[in-house]
């Protein structure tokens, strides 16, 4: 029965090479494609009667995209934090868990940064607004760049201003707050960040979900509810008399 549905899964997908083996009182399916190859043993009993599989990887869920586990230093002395209840902003402990962040690469310059404790993806709404959200959406796609004296920018690659086409920068102003994507300047130290990788890993391609999903990924979270954007923390540049902070 396992045999056939795996034939019948292997068709819907063409080009997959495999190889079958019995050995020992079990089937060995060796599955190939491109530089990936995955291992499915399919246990018979003796009588035939009764069937178990033992996955040692599986094939279409392999991690494949190589990325790190970072800091990310703020040029403002900070590093970058991402607290369980979403909360983004600035802390001096180096070697608080909250600190580290998987960089996962989802295009060319493109990186998902996700938290490793809350497990959530960084992410900028349509007003500059730094949030979090369960779900990734093209909201949480960043453009990283190399600035000047090697320090690290991450820009939206959704939103920019009209006018100018200047981009949105996240950043941190002088105090460790968050702020407003449209305030920060590329110039400034409020957006320049040094990564201070920990390890390489590999991931899984995060699933693409629509902008109008995060509404039901996180209350607390979102364009729908500004005023509990970044955990309901203070975003600097909320005010409209606020002023970068990037000195």
């Amino acid at each position: 029965m396992l045999v056939a549905l795996f034939f019948l899964t292997v068709q819907k997908f063409p080009g997959i090479d495999f190889k079958m083996t019995w050995q020992n009182g079990y089937y060995t399916i060796v599955i190939m494609s491109g530089i990936n190859a995955s291992i499915l043993y399919i246990i018979m009993d003796v009588s035939g009667t009764r069937w178990s599989r033992v996955l040692r990887s599986s094939f279409f869920q392999e991690p494949q995209l190589k990325g790190i586990v970072t800091r990310l230093f703020s040029e403002q002395g900070f590093y970058l934090q991402m607290k369980p209840d979403g909360t983004i902003n600035g802390t001096k402990d180096e070697n608080s868990d909250y600190t580290l962040f998987n960089l996962i690469p989802v295009g060319l310059r493109v990186v998902a940064i996700q938290g490793v404790k809350a497990g959530l993806y960084a992410a900028m709404n349509g007003e500059g607004f730094l949030y979090t959200s369960d779900l990734f959406t093209v909201e949480a796609k960043f453009k990283e760049s190399v600035f000047e004296n090697y320090y690290v920018i991450y820009s939206s690659t959704l939103y920019r201003q009209h006018e100018s086409g200047r981009a949105w920068y996240m950043g941190l102003n002088k105090d460790g707050v968050v702020m407003k994507g449209n305030r920060v300047k590329k110039t400034k130290p409020s957006s320049h960040f040094v990564p201070r990788p920990i390890e390489v890993c590999m991931y899984k391609e995060p699933s693409l979900h629509d902008i109008e999903e995060k509404g039901r990924s996180r209350k607390d979270s979102g364009t729908e509810a500004p005023a509990l954007l970044n955990g309901g923390e203070k975003v600097a540049g909320q005010d409209s008399t606020e002023q970068d902070g990037g000195s």
